[in-house]
């Protein structure tokens, strides 16, 4: 049988309410009641109903977390903050996985505002439309951790992805190269059509190279992507001599096939890609990378969260942290 509230009142012979007020941390209990009550609760393995107690106090201390791909390392060090500072905050986390399926999105969200979540945590490059109007309406506010909304109505954590862009393909200029390649997700998600190819477009302007739509590939973000977005560009006409890849396991893919195939890295091709996860550091020669703050980002996002859900005055809901870059052996 559950051990209910009403259980643990009548063994320390104290009312429901000194019971609730003991559970919630209320300061005004006496020590000695408050030892007594403790100990009930111990001995009988009580365990406090979270849903009642969010009803009761219309806050149920839990944030629902949508990720697009738990398995991409990207997403699961952005995860990694948010849990620290839920934890610190005393918030508990509902993970669900989208697949970035714009109606498994609609899904999820629907069902953490059915678990009244207390505020909710988006990652994931597009916004649909539909999707953008229901976190409009959400009673729960919303936060965007290394996502961008078109409208830039809700409030974000990110670092400047066009200026992040810019720089990697204009390392690649001074060495030199003039066929560079862009590989990124969906052209429809602005994060990649506005910022990051913003970004690339302006650096080879910058160098008077000729924009060559040839040389910009849509991929999904894994490996064997990255293994399918180095055969189209190896079987063009001038190969590419640069790649600026927007995710590292995508990278991974393009680095082994190019290597496969007898391409000498870094001497005939040069990568950078973007998030210096691990997997930058597993590659053999190790990855150059801009370096994005992931865990910060996420960590950031939770504690901008709390002060929405708070109703703290928030000063900047448009969060930019710093980057850098990391040059390791895939770049001269």
């Amino acid at each position: 049988m559950n051990v209910t509230i009403y259980d643990v009142a009548r063994e320390a012979n104290v009312s429901m309410a000194t019971v609730s007020r003991v559970v919630n941390g209320n300061p005004n209990v006496k020590p000695i009641t408050r030892k007594k009550v403790l100990d009930v609760i111990k001995q009988l393995g009580y365990r406090p109903n979270a849903v009642a107690r969010g009803l009761a106090s219309k806050k149920t201390t839990t944030v629902g977390v949508m990720i697009p791909d738990i398995s991409n390392v990207f997403y699961a060090e952005l995860a990694r903050g948010i849990e620290d500072i839920a934890t610190m905050y005393k918030y508990n986390i509902i993970l669900s996985n989208s697949d970035e399926n714009e109606d498994k999105e609609l899904q999820v969200l629907n069902t953490l505002l059915g678990k009244q979540v207390d505020g909710i945590i988006y990652m994931g490059e597009r916004i649909s439309e539909q999707l953008q109007e229901e976190f409009d309406r959400s009673p729960a506010p919303v936060v965007l951790a290394g996502s961008v909304d078109a409208a830039n109505k809700i409030a974000s954590v990110n670092i400047d992805y066009k200026q992040a862009s810019y720089e990697a393909v204009s390392r690649f200029t001074k060495n030199g190269r003039k066929k560079i390649a862009f590989i990124s997700g969906s052209l429809d998600e602005p994060v990649n059509s506005e910022l990051k190819l913003g970004g690339y477009r302006e650096a080879l302007k910058e160098s008077k190279i000729k924009f060559n739509e040839d040389y910009v590939l849509e991929s999904a973000y894994n490996y064997e992507a990255g293994v399918k977005a180095w055969e189209q560009l190896s079987s063009l006409k001038a190969t590419p001599d640069a790649i600026y890849v927007a995710d590292d396991e995508l990278a991974m893919g393009v680095l082994n096939a190019a290597l496969d195939a007898g391409v000498k890295v870094p001497e005939d091709l040069e990568i950078v890609t973007s998030n210096n996860t691990k997997l930058t550091l597993m590659a053999r020669p190790q990855l150059s990378t801009v370096v994005q703050p992931l865990y910060d980002i996420g960590a950031v996002a939770m504690r901008l969260l709390t002060k929405l859900m708070a109703n703290e005055e928030v000063e900047e809901k448009t969060v930019i942290l710093p980057h850098s870059e990391k040059m390791r052996g895939t770049t001269r």
